[in-house]
């Protein structure tokens, strides 16, 4: 029996264990010395490393964790577009850089307000275009969009009228 013919007959991972399995090969490859988890709750699918080494996995302005989180996605459901979503985080890495996103998000809509115009913010990927519009959303004195197009689309800052 050929390579293929096994591959073709191995049964199908669920997609849990798809990401657990994906997750400690890049680990595996990277060479660091890291605990995976995966965890599925409310239509997302979360994947954590722990572990001292990290920062490669994470990469340089979370580029590398924002590729495999993407290519994740495509593995762990190649049939297309799922409800559910894959998150990749490594050592809390996402909440951290949730909190930059909010504080940054926070500077653009007083200076918005103060000036009156438009605060553009420097390109996003959409997940992280999607948290500051939602913690935007709670301010009551300005309004969000997104412009230009991927990998450069960008979340503009606006005073909301009357506000």
């Amino acid at each position: 029996m050929s390579d293929e013919d096994a591959d073709a007959q191995a049964p199908e991972l669920e997609p849990a264990e798809a990401l657990e399995e994906l997750l400690e090969e890049i680990a595996e490859g990277l060479g660091l010395d890291a605990e995976v988890r995966v965890e599925g709750a409310e239509g997302v699918l979360h994947g954590r490393l722990t572990g001292d080494d990290v920062g490669l996995f994470i990469g340089r302005r979370g580029q590398t964790i924002d590729a495999v989180q993407h290519l994740a996605q495509r593995i762990v459901f190649p049939e297309g577009p799922s409800e559910v979503r894959v998150v990749i985080d490594a050592n809390g890495y996402r909440e951290r850089r949730a909190e930059a996103l909010r504080a940054e998000a926070d500077d653009a809509a007083d200076d918005a307000v103060s000036s009156g115009g438009p605060i553009e913010l420097d390109p996003l990927p959409p997940f992280e275009r999607r948290i500051v519009h939602e913690y935007l959303r709670e301010r009551g004195d300005v309004e969000t969009h997104s412009e230009g197009d991927e990998p450069e689309r960008y979340l503009v800052v606006t005073p909301r009228a009357g506000g």
